[in-house]
């Protein structure tokens, strides 16, 4: 069963209004913005990953959802599972603790449970976060909306790629994919405004087309203004096989809103050296996802992103 089949499945009965029918990265109950992300060994980090690392990153990956939603952290409920290695698991604790401290987030409960030895690692976040005046969907685009990207991409999955050729690998970029930061403050001041958002977790090219799709659009996405760090551009360059590697690695936890044309989001009050960039635009016309570089146009890849199949062997793909 592929993701898509499982949340084709579970529409069937999660038909609460909540559940904004499953095709939102969290429910909005009652006020609340509530989200839920699992991560496991060999999928979403590296057995040699530093252990407190994986515990920062669980947290981080579900504050991203909510900041998505331009919610404010609340409360979170952790699923813990425990194995042979006590020292292991304290610094994974530790982790996790750190994240709830930076971004003001209370545990209040979860469940924990032994794990066999030698069985994958896997954890669980819900976090719970207060709704501010809106809270936007990924559905509620428009044509002739502008399509802003807050942060930048590309540089977690340079890390991986970097680990994933010597363990030992360290950097800046290595760092982007163990130790993601929620942009939570500027999502906050994008969602009154934004007649969509959500956080670019499964590649920007995938969670575009998702966006256009809920929306009814045709995303047009501009590679050449895709914002790319210094690290990545170092170790990647900044040509368009790279812009394409950026734009469908997924694990970046930058957000992405359709705003209205004469909205200029660097006029709100963002968080002094936040990065927002104009990649592309939202229309009526033709498909679902079209890519430009120097005013062409450029063919979809194979890939889009990163999408979970229930067949597919381990690949170490740090997505969530």
């Amino acid at each position: 069963m592929t993701e898509a089949e499982a949340l084709e499945r579970l529409r069937k009965f999660a038909t609460d209004p909540a559940a904004r029918g499953l095709a939102d990265d969290a429910a909005l109950f009652e006020g609340l913005v509530i989200t839920h992300d699992s991560i496991a060994e060999g999928v979403h980090f590296l057995s040699e990953d530093p252990a407190g690392s994986v515990g920062w990153k669980l947290v981080a990956v579900n504050l991203s959802d909510l900041a998505g939603k331009g919610a404010t952290p609340a409360a979170a409920v952790l699923s813990l599972t425990i194995g042979s290695d006590s020292i292991w698991d304290e610094a994974f604790l530790t982790g996790v603790e750190a994240a709830c401290a930076s971004y003001g987030l209370p545990l209040i409960g979860g469940d924990t449970i032994a794990l066999p030895d030698g069985a994958p690692r896997v954890f669980g976040l819900t976090a719970i976060g207060r709704a501010g005046p809106r809270t936007p969907s990924r559905g509620g685009g428009k044509p002739g909306d502008q399509l802003w990207l807050v942060g930048s991409i590309g540089d977690s999955a340079a890390g991986l790629a970097l680990l994933l050729g010597d363990r030992k690998a360290a950097g800046l970029l290595v760092d982007s994919y163990r130790r993601p930061v929620p942009q939570l403050i500027a999502g906050r001041m994008l969602a009154p405004h934004a007649n969509a958002m959500m956080d670019v977790s499964d590649g920007l090219l995938l969670d575009a087309q998702r966006l256009a799709e809920a929306s009814g659009c045709t995303a047009t996405i501009d590679l050449d203004g895709l914002p790319l760090s210094k690290a990545f551009v170092a170790e990647r360059g900044n040509g368009l096989a790279a812009r394409l590697f950026a734009g469908t690695g997924g694990d970046d936890y930058a957000l992405l809103a359709a705003l209205p044309a004469d909205l200029d989001p660097l006029s709100l009050s963002l968080p002094s050296g936040t990065s927002i960039r104009c990649i592309g635009s939202l229309g009526a016309d033709g498909g679902i996802l079209r890519l430009v570089s120097k005013g062409k146009p450029v063919a979809l890849p194979e890939t889009l992103g990163h999408e979970h199949h229930g067949n597919s062997a381990s690949t170490v793909a740090g997505r969530t």
